[in-house]
């Protein structure tokens, strides 16, 4: 397997598993607040849509030429990749306020409780929809990371791989602990993510005009390292500057 190949399948195996784990926390806050059984028609309705949504959108995208792909998807990486990167190294600085799991869940928990379910009702519609949004929602990121890394390497299999690992793993947690993933390092995840999707991107952008790194896939790792570096550096930069105090 060659350095980008395993470079794709680690960058869909964590920006899915980030997707699945705010996935799962709206479903485990409806699904203990309001009942099972809705919240599971929910994330199944939520899968459906979601399969009929790959099916149309999977053909479309191995149509269009690699170099083009590899331009839109390599911006669109870079776009996500710096985001997220950004995200991380303030929150990694003391500027932003760490991603709480726990929190959330509790938030979820208080939305799922403003409408108590009618129990002459087979169905408990409001928790099925609250499940259906966060599942389709989320999911809908993860079809994205899996279509568009994928075919922008031609190898869709490994992004499929990839996102099925983190499923079985996140949702083995959760069953497991049956309670958000608090434990989880979600910022420290972020952080890696948007490293590997800043690096991917730049890589594939750089090769969709024609650029021809030396090395070949071995510059994704220079990539990689180079803006690690980078925010490392920024990270230390920031947590030296007095807060207010521009850097």
């Amino acid at each position: 397997m060659s350095t980008s190949q395993i470079f794709l399948m680690t960058s869909t195996f964590l920006a899915c598993g980030v997707e699945m784990v705010e996935a799962l926390t709206i479903v485990l806050a409806t699904g203990i607040t309001r009942g099972w059984r809705s919240a599971m028609l929910g994330v199944a309705a939520a899968l459906g849509a979601l399969a009929v949504i790959v099916v149309l959108l999977g053909p479309a995208m191995a149509r269009v030429p690699i170099g083009t792909m590899q331009i839109v998807v390599g911006s669109l990486m870079l776009v996500f990749g710096l985001q997220w990167l950004r995200k991380a190294i303030l929150r990694s600085a003391g500027r932003k306020a760490l991603h709480d799991e726990d929190k959330i869940f509790a938030a979820e928990q208080q939305i799922a409780r403003q409408h108590m379910p009618d129990t002459k009702q087979p169905i408990d519609w409001y928790g099925f929809t609250l499940t259906f949004k966060g599942v389709f929602l989320e999911g809908l990121e993860v079809a994205f990371i899996v279509v568009t890394f994928g075919a922008a390497q031609q190898r869709i299999d490994l992004a499929a791989y990839g996102a099925l690992a983190a499923l079985i793993i996140v949702l083995a947690a959760g069953v497991l602990i049956h309670k958000p993933l608090s434990r989880v390092p979600e910022n420290s995840l972020k952080y890696v993510v948007g490293l590997l999707l800043t690096s991917f991107g730049t890589f594939w952008t750089a090769e969709g005009i024609g650029v021809e790194w030396p090395g070949t896939d071995l510059a994704l790792v220079v990539l990689l390292g180079f803006y690690a570096i980078l925010a490392t550096l920024i990270v230390r930069q920031m947590r030296a500057t007095p807060k207010g105090v521009a850097v």
